[in-house]
C-alpha cells in the first residue's frame, strides 16, 4: 500500500526514524476487558504486529525491532508460554508471501537456550529465507533481555581474551547480536506502561521514548503515523546543550 496523500503531506520523509522498536504491550488487558482468554489477546496482538510491520515498510523505516518474548516472560503460566511459543511458529512459517511480497527481511535478537529444537529451526529459515531481501529489516527480539544481551557480549569479549586495555564501548557494541543495526531512534511502548522493561537497554541510551495509552492489539497504522509524527516534532541533540 502506497503512502495515502494524507499521509505524504503529514510526513516528512527525510527526517524519518532509521530504526524504531516496539514495546508491543496490552494483549491480556485488551482480553479481559472483552471477556475473552489471554491467548486470543495475544491472537490478536499478533494481528496488529502484522499491520504496522506494512506500515513500516510504506513509510520507509529501515529497521523495526518488535519485543516479541522477553526472558523475563518464561515466569508466566506454563500454558500461556506453551502457547505463546506455538504462535511465533506457527506465523513463522505463515508469513513467507508477506516478508517476500514487502522485500521483508528478518533478523533474531535473543538466545536460543531456552526454546525448543523445532522454534530455533523455524526462525533460523525465516532469516536464511528472506536475508536476500532489501526493504524494511524486522528484528524479532524473542527470548531477549537487556541486561542478558550485554552479559553475553561481555561473554563474547571474554571468550576472545579479556585484554583490559581492548575492552571499550566500540567493542562491546560488536559483540552485540546486531552490531550492524543502527541504534533505535525511537521506541514506542502501548498499553499506557512508561518503562523500558529491559529492552534494548544498550541501543537504548539516546533514544526518543514514546508512550501511548492504547493496548497494543488496538493500534492501527494511524497510531503508528502519530508517533512519526510525534518523533519529528522534537528537536534531538545527544547531549548538545545547544
Amino acid at each position: 500500500m502506497a503512502l495515502s496523500d494524507k499521509e505524504n503531506n503529514s510526513l516528512d520523509t527525510e527526517r524519518l526514524p532509521v530504526h524504531v522498536g516496539i514495546i508491543m504491550d496490552g494483549n491480556g488487558r485488551w482480553a479481559k476487558k472483552r471477556g475473552k482468554s489471554r491467548t486470543e489477546g495475544h491472537l490478536e496482538g499478533v494481528k496488529t504486529a502484522k499491520k504496522i510491520v506494512k506500515a513500516a515498510a510504506d513509510f520507509g523505516i529501515k529497521y523495526l525491532s518488535l519485543y516479541v518474548f522477553s526472558t523475563e516472560n518464561w515466569k508466566r503460566a506454563q500454558n500461556e508460554v506453551a502457547f505463546l511459543m506455538s504462535l511465533i511458529q506457527r506465523y513463522l512459517k505463515r508469513e513467507y508471501d508477506f516478508y517476500r511480497e514487502n522485500h521483508i527481511r528478518v533478523v533474531h535478537s535473543g538466545r536460543y537456550e531456552g526454546m525448543s529444537d523445532e522454534i530455533v529451526k523455524d526462525i533460523e529459515k525465516v532469516i536464511k529465507d528472506t536475508s536476500e531481501f532489501n526493504g524494511l529489516t524486522v528484528n524479532l527480539a524473542i527470548n531477549y533481555g537487556g541486561r542478558d544481551e550485554i552479559a553475553r557480549a561481555v561473554k563474547k569479549i571474554c571468550s576472545e581474551g579479556c585484554d583490559e586495555e581492548k575492552i571499550s564501548l566500540e567493542t562491546i557494541n560488536n559483540h552485540m547480536d546486531h552490531p550492524e543495526i543502527p541504534d533505535p531512534d525511537l521506541i514506542i511502548r502501548t498499553g499506557g506502561e512508561k518503562r523500558l522493561s529491559n529492552f534494548l537497554l544498550w541501543q537504548a541510551a539516546y533514544a526518543e521514548l514514546y508512550f501511548s495509552s492504547k493496548l497494543w492489539p488496538d493500534w492501527t497504522r494511524h497510531d503508528f503515523l502519530k508517533a512519526l509524527l510525534d518523533y519529528q516534532s522534537r528537536e534531538r541533540r545527544f547531549g548538545d546543550a545547544r
